[in-house]
């Protein structure tokens, strides 16, 4: 294989990849307001980009359409893709997109467990087969790598540098030491370094702490990062460590990273069960970033600070509680597609 790069998620973009829920997933007990996050995060997106929707059925389909039409949606931007999936959290089963050298995509194929034998997962590991046998991907261009990784565990800064958590790899492949885990990650991912956080957690996170729920790289050596300053909160011990740890990282020419702690929500509770209620779970896109919000005064706090981190991009809020009844938010739904990575974009 020609050398390859691992963009960073604020590069140009082709589309937003994404999978509408309907009754046969795990949202059937609430789908309607589900639905109604999905129809403005699919609407958002299409103001800056294209979409490509993944849709279970011919029913399906009708229904997203009317429902993103009725909402104003920009429909001639969104490609309906038939397909079957088990879930919709598509960070995880999507592809993970390389470029060679001569600007050609790579979309690796890592298993996907249903997060380490938590879920069924059959069809979900097999997306990215089914994209490529649609002609959404370019089949030639696909490498399917025995290796169990989610997107949602890795961030890079697009120049050689990856952040994960431990706790998460460590999960996925218990007989492997770090530096045996490291050097997959590096040599699949084309990565020069790998830096590891050994704190960090959100209560109601069941994917053993994904990275993208704690801390995300922005541009120009900066990493923002979800902080808790509640004292009286569970949380707090964890994410101060974490954020001492991100405090002693270093970038590749050896100089601090620029931090942006993002704001505490309030509790959410549902039934009792504490959610995941992450603002570092939010997506770039071309010209904007979309950020969950929660209905909390803290919403507008951690838009101000992505407006920090990412200077001349719109930064939108996007209601998020219905989503992290199933513990996750939008960059969990989402994969973007670098430019240039499909030939009809």
């Amino acid at each position: 294989m020609p050398d390859c790069r691992f963009p960073a998620e604020w590069e140009p973009q082709d589309a937003v990849l994404l999978a509408w829920p309907h009754a046969g997933t795990d949202w059937a007990e609430r789908l309607a307001s589900v639905e109604a996050t999905f129809v403005a995060l699919v609407g958002a997106i299409t103001r800056f980009q294209p979409v490509l929707l993944c849709v279970a059925d011919a029913e399906v389909e009708r229904r997203a359409r009317r429902l993103l039409a009725d909402a104003g949606a920009q429909i001639a931007r969104i490609r309906f893709i038939g397909i079957e999936y088990d879930d919709t959290w598509l960070r995880d089963s999507g592809p993970i997109t390389l470029r060679d050298a001569d600007g050609a995509p790579r979309f690796l194929d890592f298993r996907f467990t249903g997060w380490g034998g938590k879920f069924d997962a059959n069809r979900d590991d097999a997306l990215i087969a089914g994209l490529a046998d649609r002609g959404v991907l370019d089949a030639t261009r696909v490498e399917r790598i025995d290796f169990a990784l989610e997107g949602g565990a890795i961030e890079t800064d697009g120049r050689g540098t990856l952040l994960s958590t431990w706790r998460c790899l460590s999960e996925r492949h218990p007989r492997l030491t770090r530096v045996q885990v490291s050097e997959v990650l590096r040599t699949e991912l084309r990565q020069q370094r790998v830096l590891w956080l050994e704190h960090g957690y959100l209560e109601g996170d069941d994917t053993d702490a994904h990275i993208d729920t704690l801390a995300r790289f922005a541009p120009d050596d900066a990493i923002v990062f979800q902080a808790c300053d509640d004292a009286e909160d569970g949380h707090h011990a964890e994410l101060s460590a974490m954020a001492a740890e991100l405090a002693e990282l270093r970038t590749a020419n050896g100089q601090p990273y620029r931090l942006f702690p993002l704001p505490w929500p309030k509790p959410v509770l549902d039934a009792g069960r504490r959610l995941a209620a992450s603002y570092a779970n939010f997506l770039i896109l071309n010209g904007a970033v979309l950020i969950p919000a929660y209905g909390d005064p803290a919403d507008e706090a951690a838009a101000a600070v992505l407006a920090q981190a990412f200077p001349g991009r719109e930064i939108l809020q996007v209601p998020c509680r219905a989503l992290i009844w199933q513990n996750g938010s939008l960059h969990c739904l989402t994969m973007q597609i670098p430019q240039g990575a499909l030939s009809d974009a």
